[in-house]
């Protein structure tokens, strides 16, 4: 392992939150030599054990009779920094390092981590995970781990924000900050931070796959308050996803990025309580991806399709949407926060239609979940860490533009209102869903006319996409986190300007 052993590569990265945040030395070296290859290169090092450590690890997780085992090795360092009223109110680094170990029976499982990678206490958690079978007879009598490439690049690693000197970041930050804070004499408060991430992964199982990736992540967020009087209004901007520095310093204006929340925040003090009741709705392409995500993609989640807890369960095949309504995910976007070469099982993330044409056409899975449904899989299964079991989850789920040119959409609209920004939202198990819109228009005569806010848009997720009446030609994805059974992942959802026929608006009832 690059003369340094594993007990020494734990003693000098340490374990978990709050530990100062120190690359291994052999790490260093492998970026040094080619950053571009250090996913292949991790492949000869395996977090310091050999294919027959791995081997023999995999064959005692199998001893008692489980039909497939898994190791999920990850090292992560992340760092974040926050400016608020001009001053660096808060600064962290830490990293993470640990194994899971999964074992499979029949459709349950057992599984089991640890953050100390010996091998002793490996194999304790390993005899932990097949605890999930309990006939003392493996079926399996060998197992030779191969090594697999990745076979495409998603991510920029060229530049990568977690090895950018805190004062770089602290200048971003500055710039940002002071573009909101100046935009307008009653911007009063602007908060901004920005958050990076590397995770370096390596994934073994009794199937003989061996493979690892290297994966960053960052997220550049602004917030402004514009205060006039006793009317306030916050507006909100972020960019980000799996990209280098260069992103902030030559791809993307933060100048603008700061001015984007600083007027959003000041169209909000002139803005009106937004009127309640039964109306047309535009979704602006910009945010609304998140109503798609949480109120249409979660229900296409093959594990809840197994159990039978979605709504759409027994739906495969059948028409629930408008035919307007194309609908997939996607791991195979060039940067994008949800972006994935490989999930966290080690599987190629499909670019996966959910519906076609108003038809459900698939789900999206993981090994689990497409074992017990008798589906191939599709490479979805994603954890938090190491700490955690993959489970199905979206990436960058996307309903696929149409047409219709979006200007052509609000000018369909005598009355109506028009969703820019949302605050959050809730969908419970039955599809109905409410997301809080914290800025948008009303629609008067095909025009955008009075600022509004204080809106909650209402509905049933199979009800809203038969409603779809009109898709624009344009484009644009929201970066999110998404939680489910306790984890949260990063994840995108994209969406053109869209036209509700009929939907329900909470407000202000007049």
């Amino acid at each position: 392992m690059n003369n340094i052993s594993r007990r020494q590569f734990v003693k000098n990265v340490g374990i978990g939150m709050g530990i100062a945040a120190t690359t291994p030395m052999w790490l260093n070296t492998l970026i040094a030599q080619n950053p571009d290859a250090v996913g292949t290169k991790m492949l000869q090092t395996n977090f310091g054990f050999t294919k027959e450590e791995l081997n023999k690890l995999l064959l005692i997780a199998l001893s008692k009779g489980g039909d497939f085992s898994e190791l999920y090795f990850e090292y992560i360092k992340n760092n974040s920094v926050g400016m608020e009223e001009g001053l660096i109110k808060s600064s962290s680094e830490y990293i993470s390092l640990g194994v899971g170990i999964r074992v499979i029976k029949d459709n349950n499982y057992g599984y089991a981590h640890t953050s100390d990678l010996t091998f002793d206490k490996i194999q304790d958690a390993a005899l932990s995970a097949a605890a999930i079978a309990m006939d003392n007879n493996s079926k399996v009598k060998s197992i030779n781990v191969n090594e697999s490439k990745i076979n495409h690049q998603y991510y920029d690693l060229s530049s990568p924000v977690v090895d950018i000197a805190l004062k770089e970041k602290i200048n971003l930050l500055q710039t940002t900050h002071d573009a909101a804070l100046n935009f307008d004499s009653k911007i009063q408060k602007v908060n901004a931070s920005l958050t990076d991430e590397m995770q370096y992964i390596t994934i073994a199982n009794s199937e003989g796959l061996l493979i690892s990736d290297v994966r960053p992540q960052t997220r550049l967020v602004v917030s402004a308050t514009a205060i006039d009087g006793d009317n306030r209004g916050t507006g909100r901007a972020n960019i980000g996803g799996r990209v280098g520095y260069q992103f902030y310093t030559s791809k993307n204006d933060v100048v603008a990025l700061g001015k984007k929340a600083a007027d959003e925040a000041l169209k909000l003090l002139e803005a009106k309580n937004a009127p309640a009741g039964e109306m047309t709705v535009v979704l602006d392409k910009n945010q609304s991806g998140v109503m798609i995500h949480e109120a249409v993609g979660h229900p296409f989640e093959a594990d809840f399709i197994w159990k039978k807890t979605s709504t759409i369960h027994d739906k495969l095949g059948e028409t629930i949407g408008s035919p307007l309504v194309n609908i997939y995910d996607t791991g195979f976007i060039n940067d994008y926060r949800g972006s994935l070469n490989i999930d966290d099982e080690g599987y190629p993330c499909e670019k996966t239609m959910l519906m076609e044409k108003g038809k459900v056409v698939g789900f999206i899975n993981d090994k689990l979940s497409a074992q017990a449904l008798k589906h191939a899989r599709n490479g979805h299964g994603r954890r938090q860490s190491y700490e955690h079991i993959p489970i199905p989850r979206m990436a960058n789920t996307v309903l696929d533009k149409g047409n219709t040119p979006p200007e052509e959409i609000i000018e369909s609209v005598k009355n109506g209102f028009y969703a820019i920004s949302y605050q959050g939202g809730m969908v419970e198990g039955t599809g109905k869903f409410t997301f809080s819109v914290s800025f948008g228009y009303l629609i008067e005569n095909g025009k955008l006319t009075t600022p509004l806010k204080n809106a909650t848009l209402i509905g049933t997720n199979t009800i809203i996409l038969k409603e779809i009446d009109m898709v624009g030609n344009d484009m644009a994805f929201f970066l999110g986190s998404c939680g489910k059974s306790g984890q949260s992942v990063p994840v995108t959802a994209g969406t053109p300007t869209l036209r509700i026929k009929k939907m329900t608006v909470g407000g202000i009832i007049s």
